[in-house]
């Protein structure tokens, strides 16, 4: 059962490292360099928003997925029985 409980607890990891890797590739990548000319149409705080994800949006989205990533390996943690104070 301990060998079991283990390979949910990695299945869900790699799920959520997933989802979060993604969602960082489609803001540094898609936005910061594929779509850069069509959002550089858009101004953001007096910027091009294509200049501004390449420049300071994917760097501010790639720390708020930190703290997102901890806060869902606690939780996880939690469900599994991993979790120490």
């Amino acid at each position: 059962m301990e060998s079991e409980n283990k390979k949910k607890y990695w299945k869900e990891n790699l799920r959520y490292l997933t989802i979060l890797l993604s969602i960082w590739f489609l803001v540094s990548f898609v936005f910061g360099i594929l779509l850069v000319e069509e959002l550089n149409t858009i101004r953001f705080g007096g910027f091009k928003l294509g200049f501004w994800f390449a420049q300071q949006g994917a760097i501010y989205v790639f720390v708020i997925l930190i703290f997102v990533y901890i806060k869902l390996m606690n939780r996880l943690d939690k469900k599994f029985g991993f979790y120490e104070k």
